[in-house]
């Protein structure tokens, strides 16, 4: 995982970003507001999301799949964690 340990401020920032978006879509749920701005908040939290699942599954293709990886069963098992984080995250 060291690219999670390279990006760590990065991927940090990130996810306070996101918690704050969710913490606003609570309060205008909360305050009853209007439900074109909760539609809005919902899509900028769902892009953030999006954007941090790209950043961390590249670096973990960059990292664990590259070229300079060399066991074979050490990629196997790598391919099986990609596939089934994205298989669980396309649900």
């Amino acid at each position: 995982m060291a690219h999670t340990i390279q990006n760590k401020r990065a991927l940090l920032t990130r996810i306070r970003r996101i918690k704050g978006q969710s913490e606003a879509l609570e309060r205008a749920l909360e305050q009853e507001t209007d439900c074109g701005a909760v539609l809005q908040q919902i899509a900028a939290i769902r892009g953030a999301i999006n954007g941090l699942m790209a950043e961390v599954l590249e670096g973990h293709v960059r990292d664990h799949l590259g070229a300079e990886v060399t066991d074979p069963e050490r990629r196997q098992e790598d391919v099986q964690v990609v596939l089934a984080a994205l298989r669980s995250y396309m649900k």
